[in-house]
Parts: C-alpha cells; sequence; structure tokens
C-alpha cells in the first residue's frame, strides 16, 4: 500500500489496469493490500469501475 495513494484512486488504478474483471476483484485486492473498504461504497463508483473495466476488456 502507497500511503499516498488512496483506495478509490488504487481502485481506479486497478480497473484500469485489466487486471480485475469485477469490482468484487477490486475489492479483494484493496484489502489485501491493506486499504480501507469504507470508501469504496456507492452505485456511481461501482458503476464507474465497471465501465472502465469494461473499456479496457473491449480494447485488448
Amino acid at each position: 500500500m502507497d500511503q499516498h495513494t488512496t483506495s478509490l484512486e488504487r481502485a481506479f488504478e486497478l480497473a484500469r489496469s485489466g487486471h480485475c474483471r469485477t469490482v468484487a476483484e477490486i475489492r479483494k485486492i484493496l484489502k489485501a493490500e491493506g486499504y480501507s473498504e469504507a470508501d469504496f461504497v456507492g452505485k456511481s463508483l461501482t458503476d464507474q469501475l465497471k465501465a472502465l473495466m469494461v473499456e479496457v476488456q473491449s480494447d485488448t
């Protein structure tokens, strides 16, 4: 865990990475990396992450 990277920033990094296919995978990685899931809630956030993952998958 990078002390300067927030859980939200890391979630978006993971979504853009192409390594995660679901929001559940992102949450699992965040938890394993020591990030709090408290900041990682809400339909809007979930929708944004899903859209990024779909975009990345369609580009490959």
